[in-house]
C-alpha cells in the first residue's frame, strides 16, 4: 500500500514548484466531479466553462504570472464518457487562468505505451501519484521523489506531449464524431 501524504499539504506542491507542474489524467471520470454543483448544471445544459476563478484558478494565475507553467494531458475514450465531456466543458476555466490543457485519445495513449496512472510531476524532481478506488473516489496522493520513478514520469510526459491536441482542436474532433 502506498504511503499517502497529509491532504492538508497537497496544495503546497502547487505553490512551491519552481518551473513546471505537469499532469496526466487517465480516469474516465472522477466522483468529486459528479457530486459537485457544476455537474448538475452541466447535465441540465448550463455553461460550466466561464466561472469566476476560485482558489485553484487564482493560484494558476499567480504562478503563471511568475513565469511558471501548468500543463495537463487528459486521456479521452472514443466516444468520450460523461466525465470526460464534463471536464472538456470545464477546461476553459483553467485555460483562462493560464493552464495549458491538451487531450489524447486513449487508443493513441495505449499505442504510446502510457500507463493508466494519474499523477502530477513537479520540476522533474517530485511527483504526486493520485490514487482512486473503482468508484472513482479519491483515496489519497503518494509523494514520489525516487529518481528512477521520476525518470519514468518524465519519459511518460515526453512521449505524450508531442501527440496531445489543444482543447479547441480536440473539441472539433469530438463534435465531428457525434
Amino acid at each position: 500500500m502506498p504511503q499517502f501524504i497529509d491532504d492538508s499539504t497537497f496544495g503546497t506542491h502547487f505553490e512551491t514548484f519552481e518551473r513546471t507542474a505537469w499532469r496526466l489524467e487517465t480516469r474516465r471520470g472522477y466522483a468529486s466531479d459528479r457530486t459537485g454543483p457544476n455537474w448538475a448544471r452541466w447535465k441540465a445544459g448550463g455553461d460550466v466553462g466561464h466561472d469566476t476563478p476560485g482558489a485553484w484558478g487564482e493560484n494558476i494565475q499567480e504562478q503563471t504570472a511568475a513565469g511558471k507553467r501548468f500543463e495537463r494531458i487528459r486521456l479521452v475514450d472514443d466516444p468520450p464518457t460523461d466525465g470526460q465531456r464534463f471536464l472538456l466543458a470545464r477546461a476553459t476555466n483553467n485555460e483562462a487562468a493560464g493552464e495549458d490543457i491538451r487531450y489524447l485519445w486513449r487508443a493513441d495513449a495505449e499505442r504510446l505505451g502510457l500507463p493508466a496512472v494519474d499523477f502530477w510531476l513537479f520540476d522533474d524532481r517530485r511527483a504526486l501519484v493520485l490514487h482512486f478506488d473503482d468508484a472513482d473516489e479519491y483515496l489519497g496522493a503518494e509523494l514520489v521523489e525516487d529518481p528512477p520513478r521520476i525518470a519514468e514520469f518524465c519519459r511518460i510526459r515526453d512521449a505524450a506531449w508531442p501527440h496531445a491536441i489543444r482543447r479547441t482542436d480536440f473539441v472539433a474532433q469530438v463534435t465531428s464524431r457525434v
